[in-house]
């Protein structure tokens, strides 16, 4: 029952991930410590993905007399049992065998599906992120008018990498396109983001709260007249809160509260692979 056992742990992690993932877009802290709540969404992200994986995998490798070698042990174990030919272990009624068979391919072709899209999500934003460089450099150089607010804020961007912060959300959006657990979540993520290149715009460019808001204001919106309703009420929305935030800057996040953040990130990730590692 070790296998078992594992699995039903490993359900849980990804069911309190999946709740949590629920709850914190409507946390009001995030806004105070954007970098802490992006991180804290990536863990969530990462634990749900690798409990969901390993909650199959650890049914597909509970066979009888497999012994308690942890999940990773049990796909090695079932693994050489391939090679020597032993495909189907004895004592086991055949539906039991279906059934793990089919929770084992389960497992591997959902962890196939999420590796390839986080491949082409990050090749993607390789290639946004070549293509914004040459956009901001024709701004910058071709266009007098082209605000300096605005061009600091995708400056921001690019030095602190965000794209990079994005593409685990994207590839979940790509492989859940329908989910709107996913696609709220990699919303929320997309505001925090641009919370912190606010930020990195105001400290390091040295530019005034309201000279970002007014630039916000008229360039925040562009490109989503056409856009759906529901998408174009979302990205005002999105803009008035990164305004408000502007204008009424937030007190940013005690010490203690962000190092709680942090140790939470890392327990999220820990367990599933200490689950994943550790016979249970």
């Amino acid at each position: 029952m070790g296998g078992l056992a594992e699995a039903a742990l490993l359900a849980a992690v990804a069911l309190g991930s999946v709740r949590c993932a629920r709850a914190l877009p409507r946390a009001s802290w995030p806004c105070r410590s954007p970098a802490a709540a992006i991180l804290l969404w990536q863990a969530l992200g990462l634990a749900g993905g690798l409990a969901a994986v390993g909650a199959l995998l650890a049914i597909g490798v509970d066979a009888p007399g497999a012994g308690s070698a942890g999940v990773l042990g049990g796909l090695g174990a079932l693994a050489r049992q391939l090679v020597a030919g032993h495909f189907l272990p004895p004592h086991e009624p055949p539906f039991l065998t279906a059934i793990r068979m089919t929770t084992l391919l389960a497992g591997l072709a959902l962890f196939a599906v999420l590796w390839w899209m986080l491949v082409t999500a990050f090749a993607d934003a390789i290639g946004a992120r070549r293509r914004q460089r040459e956009l901001l450099a024709l701004l910058a150089h071709g266009d007098p008018k082209a605000p300096g607010a605005v061009l600091a804020h995708e400056r921001a961007h690019l030095r602190a990498r965000h794209d990079l912060v994005l593409i685990p959300f994207t590839s979940l959006r790509r492989t859940f396109p329908r989910s709107q657990l996913v696609t709220q979540g990699y919303r929320t993520v997309a505001l925090l983001v641009e919370m912190m290149a606010d930020d990195r715009a105001l400290r390091v460019r040295g530019l005034l709260a309201r000279e970002l808001a007014k630039a916000l204001l008229r360039f925040g919106t562009a490109g989503t007249e056409c856009a759906p309703a529901g998408a174009l009420a979302a990205a005002e929305g999105e803009l008035t809160a990164r305004v408000n935030r502007l204008l009424e800057p937030p007190p940013p996040l005690c010490r203690p509260l962000q190092v709680t953040v942090v140790l939470a990130a890392i327990l999220l990730v820990v367990t599933p692979l200490l689950l994943l590692v550790v016979p249970a």
